[in-house]
């Protein structure tokens, strides 16, 4: 049996030029703005794997970055490849729920 709590997208595509939209199999609609995706992003080169400090800074990610394609990691994750070149994370689905801006995964986050 699955754990039916972990979240599980029923779409992955882009909202726009920019953002990512992700649609969840419970109805819950996710849209990511590309610069807050690519700034949380979780590999080794953007968190120090030792002190979980995040090292990636704002200033090296430009402004206008968008993802340039994506691709599923078995059936828990998706790999963005920026067009800043970026392509080491990889996001789980797990995450990115847990990252979903709208207002209310924020008040419920908060909580």
């Amino acid at each position: 049996m699955g754990d039916h709590s972990k979240p599980i997208p029923s779409e992955i595509t882009r909202s726009n030029e920019q953002d990512i939209r992700i649609l969840w199999k419970d109805g819950h609609e996710s849209i990511y703005p590309a610069r807050y995706l690519r700034l949380k992003c979780p590999c080794a080169g953007c968190v120090d794997e030792w002190s979980g400090r995040r090292v990636l800074r704002q200033n090296e990610v430009p402004k206008d970055v968008a993802p340039a394609s994506l691709e599923l990691v078995g059936r828990y994750a998706v790999r963005v490849y920026w067009n800043d070149g970026h392509s080491d994370g990889i996001y789980t689905f797990e995450f990115l729920r847990d990252l979903c801006p709208c207002s209310q995964c924020r008040i419920s986050n908060d909580e």
